[in-house]
């Protein structure tokens, strides 16, 4: 007779990650590291407890049931320990379960409202939004007598959620104290790993602290009353790399040679671990020149343009910007608005800066296409529209619609430093809710740059920033025409909310285009 498989965890990575204390775990960090497999078997604990459950989750159900990915490595180990599958779950001889599921849309977050999960795992916790995960962390909860936790596998990602809430386990310096390069920029600091920090949120910003006590001391009102015996959040992070996946290497010793032969910015990502490299190439914006637009010199130009993507409400706003030239001087928002409030937004601010009816732009793809029933001497800037022939060459760019091509163009303008947006608390103006239920445009809501984005305190010049790193290339299309990623893809880059302001900056791009045409008696882009 056989004897017994004996399945645990590699020493090094998966030991140190599955032995964590933490309420949050984090592991991995470069390609190979054994993250899927070490993320399914911690689930399977607490198996024998039959109040136990937990759930894992990848972005998109294709995902989930990909070869190599969580199903996979569920079929290989969870028949070895008695359980067998349904549908999308597993349920083991206690009497415990676990569900496999994706969670594509922002929405789906409140399929899991009332549950009771008390492991929770997410699978490339970088492709996921800040949202669904904070979220998930309050459905984190279990009457089984075991301690909830949650769990998150992930690559280096510089752009996510992800990098910002680990970035005390990665090297932040630039430069060494003497100036010179550091050329641990961008690695976790070895002597942090597995390290524990403890944080609460005081007002949506979270309060960190390397104890429990440190905590409570930085924001004691959060720890009186009913709250004095509350304990801080505990969190960490494990790195992990192909070289602790023995295993592995063992079976595939040609895949390190793949990860060898990936472009450098790749190689350094994936195979070294840095959450600082982008490396994909697909960026727009260079996030270097996305980072100058706020100190750039000012471009050449004294014509005054305002660009106005409208909203009503939820998680598209109605942004205005007023240009001169090419700098953005002022930059007014309305969370909640109908059209004849915009209108009228537009028309004070065209007042001030005597910007010219035909230089106003209106997005009339939603609702914005009302507001141009109401001033016909504005213009209509329509996504799906036809590509315009260069203005200069005459010659038809080849671009999916309009829209693409005025982010490539204005992509390359803003990479070249030619946009600055001089916006500050005296320049910004927020109407939280709609100014006809709050004494209209003349009551200002809010001035400055910080306001709300659902629950969360934000500075209006990091989410342009974000706005504008969210506009990535896709692939070219059949008929050999460039192409951005969709709003879709952009909302899930942006944790579910519309890229107004990035579009608002790119639509301006289109006054270049139709500039020479003027003389000719105007341009229908329809």
């Amino acid at each position: 007779m056989s004897k017994p498989q004996i399945i645990k965890p590699q020493l090094g990575f998966q030991e140190q990650f599955m032995s964590s204390k933490a309420d949050i775990a984090i592991g991995g960090g470069a390609a190979g590291g054994g993250k899927s497999w070490v993320l399914t078997y911690e689930a399977t604990r607490h198996r024998a407890n039959p109040l136990y459950s937990g759930v894992l989750f990848r972005r998109t159900y294709p995902q989930v049931m990909a070869p190599g990915g969580l199903w996979e490595k569920a079929r290989e180990l969870y028949p070895m320990m008695g359980a067998h599958s349904r549908d999308a779950d597993w349920l083991f001889p206690g009497g415990s379960w676990l569900a496999f599921r994706h969670m594509q849309h922002e929405k789906n977050v409140y399929d899991w409202q009332g549950s009771e999960l008390a492991y929770i795992g997410f699978d490339e916790l970088t492709q996921f939004s800040e949202g669904m995960f904070w979220y998930m962390l309050s459905r984190n909860r279990s009457s089984s007598g075991v301690k909830p936790i949650m769990r998150g596998t992930c690559n280096p990602d510089p752009d996510s959620f992800v990098a910002t809430l680990i970035e005390w386990w990665i090297d932040q310096e630039e430069k060494l104290t003497d100036g010179s390069p550091n050329p641990r920029y961008g690695f976790p600091i070895a002597e942090r790993s597995g390290l524990l920090r403890y944080f609460t949120r005081d007002n949506d910003t979270l309060v960190w602290g390397n104890t429990m006590q440190e905590v409570i001391d930085k924001a004691p009102h959060m720890f009186t009353g009913e709250m004095v015996n509350v304990k801080p959040k505990s969190i960490t992070f494990v790195p992990g790399d192909i070289f602790g996946n023995k295993i592995f290497l063992a079976k595939n010793p040609d895949y390190l040679g793949n990860l060898m032969a990936l472009p450098k910015e790749d190689k350094v990502r994936l195979l070294d671990g840095n959450w600082k490299v982008r490396s994909d190439g697909m960026a727009l914006y260079d996030p270097a020149s996305v980072g100058s637009i706020f100190t750039n010199y000012a471009p050449g130009g004294e014509a005054t343009f305002i660009t106005a993507d409208i909203a009503r409400f939820g998680h598209d706003w109605t942004v205005v910007l007023v240009w001169k030239g090419w700098e953005v001087l002022e930059c007014v928002v309305m969370k909640e608005n109908d059209s004849p409030e915009a209108v009228k937004a537009i028309e004070k601010l065209r007042s001030k800066w005597r910007v010219m009816a035909h230089n106003v732009l209106v997005d009339q793809n939603g609702v914005g296409g009302s507001v141009l029933q109401l001033r016909s001497d504005y213009k209509g800037f329509l996504n799906n529209a036809a590509a315009l022939p260069d203005p200069v060459t005459r010659v038809k760019e080849n671009y999916k619609n309009l829209k693409t091509q005025c982010y490539y163009r204005n992509a390359e303008r803003l990479n070249a430093g030619g946009i600055k947006v001089t916006l500050n608390n005296d320049t910004v103006v927020v109407y939280e809710t709609s100014p006809a239920a709050s004494g209209g445009l003349n009551h200002i809501i809010s001035q400055g740059c910080r306001t709300k984005m659902g629950t969360k305190v934000v500075d209006v010049r990091d989410v342009i920033k974000q706005q504008l790193r969210a506009i990535r290339k896709d692939k070219i299309d059949i008929e050999g025409k460039k192409q951005i990623n969709t709003k879709e893809a952009q909302k899930i880059l942006l944790g579910g909310w519309s890229p107004d302001f990035a579009d608002c900056i790119m639509m301006r791009e289109y006054f270049e285009l139709i500039g020479p045409r003027r003389a000719f008696g105007g341009f229908d882009n329809s």
